[in-house]
């Protein structure tokens, strides 16, 4: 059996399908279709079976999906330990970050990592959905929380400050008495979901969005205050604080990455310029910065 045969019969066994499957591979679905099949007529024996609810690997198919997994792991095991022999260093790394943070001020950072180890592919995909490490949905996961999971390595960047923001026109009308107080519905994350949920009990949000992108827009827009990150609400000159950031509101910034990487040269590397990098802004993150406030 070819390694390639195996990752792809992995990959639908993840996935569940073949449409989701190809999307994993960046291939046609027809693909992988027809390569499973190839690799059915070549075992002489059904992989995959069709039910009611989709499809689902046969005995034969989760003995195999077993020893492919080995096979990846012998082969990630062998990938770190030839990083650790390479003089400069290549090949693929796929960071997951947040979508607010990668497109602004990660996206300096990622720019200074790919100039200094330009032999080094650099893939971000953003979500503020879990991701599967274990199963190499990708390399690195940077992600804000408190909690992160056991089964995985981490390193704590920094602390995220966050506080309610408000326009300036609209803060300053606030506190003249012209204007009602009136919240933003923010449903971005579970965070700010439940931090808006405690801090407007009455949730009388008469506009509602559900990223921070649009949070920051909206504020801007004078359509109420909000929770930001401080990241992104200090580096706005319409908005000002309409709340000082407060200790139970914050979160650590880690880079994830799983067991198997480790020794990885190009996760070892980004990890060090990422602790770098952060440092120098770490005012910034914490919510340090900025004096305005209404």
């Amino acid at each position: 059996m070819q390694w390639d045969d195996a990752r792809m019969f992995l990959a639908f066994a993840r996935e569940g399908s073949f449409s989701a499957a190809a999307k994993r591979l960046g291939v046609q679905h027809s693909t992988v279709s027809r390569r499973i099949h190839a690799l059915e007529k070549d075992l002489a024996t059904l992989l995959v079976e069709r039910t009611p609810t989709g499809y689902a690997l046969t005995e034969a198919g989760e003995a195999l999906k077993n020893s492919a997994l080995k096979m990846e792991r012998e082969l990630l095991s062998f990938e770190a330990a030839s990083a650790e022999q390479e003089a400069a260093p290549s090949g693929e790394l796929r960071i997951s970050a947040i979508a607010n943070m990668a497109s602004s001020v990660l996206m300096p950072i990622f720019a200074r990592f790919s100039s200094a180890y330009p032999m080094i592919d650099l893939h971000i995909d953003v979500t503020n959905d879990s991701v599967r490490l274990a199963e190499r949905d990708a390399d690195i996961a940077l992600r804000q929380t408190n909690a992160p999971a056991e089964t995985l390595i981490g390193t704590r960047l920094v602390t995220i400050a966050s506080a309610v923001y408000g326009s300036i026109d609209y803060c300053a009308a606030l506190a003249a008495g012209r204007v009602p107080e009136k919240w933003l519905g923010v449903d971005c994350c579970k965070f700010h979901r439940s931090w808006t949920k405690q801090a407007r009990p009455q949730q009388d949000h008469s506009f509602n969005v559900d990223d921070t992108a649009l949070t920051m827009a909206a504020l801007k827009e004078g359509l109420g205050v909000g929770f930001l990150p401080c990241f992104m609400g200090d580096r706005e000159p319409d908005l000002v604080r309409f709340r000082e950031p407060e200790k139970q509101h914050e979160l650590g910034l880690w880079l994830l990455y799983h067991r198997d990487l480790r020794s990885t040269k190009r996760v070892l590397l980004f990890r060090q310029h990422m602790q770098r990098e952060i440092e120098k802004i770490r005012d910034l993150f914490e919510g340090k910065g900025d004096e305005r406030t209404v």
